[in-house]
């Protein structure tokens, strides 16, 4: 088994997007754009056409960051044979190894505009100042 890496990213993103713990149910799946600002880190998911009810997002007991998607109202049409369909997904699963310094508690997501984003807040260091006299011996 070949494991991708990222020469780009910082070496705690290559097991963060490693995909060779991804389970498909189909040959495609949704593509994941991952993003870092100084604050955080923004995981975005193509999905067109799905809804809020379509997901779940979790923390695993290992810690690590799954999200499952699932079309719950694929409506069938009768009378309509499809020759090629690659953008309606029946069922799909990413598990995510998160950097150590995501905020675990403060991760969020939504659905918009067929995009799930998931924010993985930093957890903020506060560099202390320390400021006093010193006696000359």
């Amino acid at each position: 088994m070949t494991m991708y890496r990222n020469s780009w990213l910082p070496e705690v993103f290559n097991d963060f997007l490693d995909t060779t713990v991804m389970p498909r149910t189909k040959a495609t799946a949704p593509a994941i754009n991952v993003k870092e600002s100084q604050d955080k880190y923004q995981v975005e998911l193509a999905a067109p056409g799905m809804r809020k009810e379509d997901f779940d997002v979790n923390i695993n007991a290992d810690g690590d960051l799954t999200i499952k998607m699932e079309n719950k109202h694929v409506e069938k049409e009768e009378n309509v044979q499809y020759l090629r369909r690659e953008f309606a997904y029946g069922s799909y699963e990413q598990t995510l190894i998160l950097p150590e310094d995501v905020d675990k508690e403060k991760i969020g997501a939504r659905v918009a505009d067929g995009v799930l984003t998931v924010d993985l807040p930093k957890i903020k260091v506060e560099e202390k100042k320390f400021a006093r006299q010193i006696s000359i011996g």
